[in-house]
């Protein structure tokens, strides 16, 4: 806050000159880089195609109603099959985190020089790569099906659950700890019945939270051959079937709405 006298009266002002000026500079700038970014984009765009959108938009959308009903004999078995690779890569992901959050805390790493960097590199790099990047890389080690997204699923998720969890462990009340340890508890009893149990519904609600993400992608993942019902929707798109296309985004949205339910049913009760 800056004071100027105007006819010999003090009025207040927010800022003073030169920080009003850095302000207005800053917009400047800001506003310089947006219309170069804008410039660059409009090139590379094809503004024909932008202008003729809403028409191939109708078009489809006129193409994909009704649904084919008939089709969704066959998607039972991706739509387990998309459940089953959300399931069980949080399962194994949660296997692999938890040791992970434990290394990585730092009232419970072995070594803060050595061990604990590890364990944050483990959980930036598996945070930091698409699951349908994953994906696209274990289909060509692995070869397409559903194991390779079980596994790309799992891997992704690594980071998240443990970069939750490790700040959950870092949170807890030292007070517990220390009583434990004064009962000459060993490392492993302390672990076991000072830590374990205050970090455990922190552990559930981000299990829970992790499989309704896992569940949502999962429904893409076999866009780039890793099973689910993601490649029943990849055959559709490519043969232009856009009554069953329709009809299989429908699955996926009433898949996703009762994910969510679960979820939120499932923490409520944890919290």
């Amino acid at each position: 806050m800056a004071i100027s006298t105007v006819d010999g009266q003090k009025v207040w002002q927010r800022r003073d000159r030169n920080t009003q000026f850095k302000i207005w500079f800053a917009w400047l700038i800001g506003t310089a880089v947006f219309m170069w970014c804008w410039q660059q984009i409009s090139a590379a765009t094809t503004w024909q195609f932008f202008w003729d959108a809403p028409r191939i938009a109708a078009d489809i959308g006129g193409r994909a109603v009704p649904p084919r009903w008939s089709y969704m004999d066959k998607l039972w078995e991706p739509l387990w099959d998309t459940l089953n690779i959300a399931t069980l890569g949080t399962v194994l992901a949660l296997m692999m985190a938890v040791p992970v959050a434990f290394m990585a805390a730092r009232n419970t790493t072995p070594s803060a020089v050595f061990v604990r960097p590890i364990a944050l590199l483990i959980i930036v790099s598996t945070r930091s790569i698409n699951s349908l990047i994953w994906a696209l890389l274990l289909v060509k080690i692995l070869g397409p099906g559903v194991f390779a997204g079980l596994v790309a699923i799992s891997i992704r998720s690594i980071g998240f659950c443990a970069k939750l969890l490790y700040e959950a462990i870092e949170e807890i009340d030292e007070t517990q700890v220390e009583a434990i340890t004064a009962t000459g508890a060993s490392r492993w009893q302390v672990m076991a019945y000072g830590i374990v149990p205050q970090v455990l519904p922190a552990f559930a609600g981000i299990a829970v939270f992790r499989w309704d993400i896992n569940l949502r992608e999962s429904t893409v993942l076999g866009l780039v051959g890793a099973g689910g019902i993601g490649l029943q929707l990849q055959g559709s798109l490519n043969t232009l079937a856009w009554p069953q296309v329709s009809l299989i985004l429908l699955v996926i949205l009433f898949a996703v709405v009762v994910s969510e339910w679960v979820s939120a049913k499932v923490r409520g009760a944890i919290i």
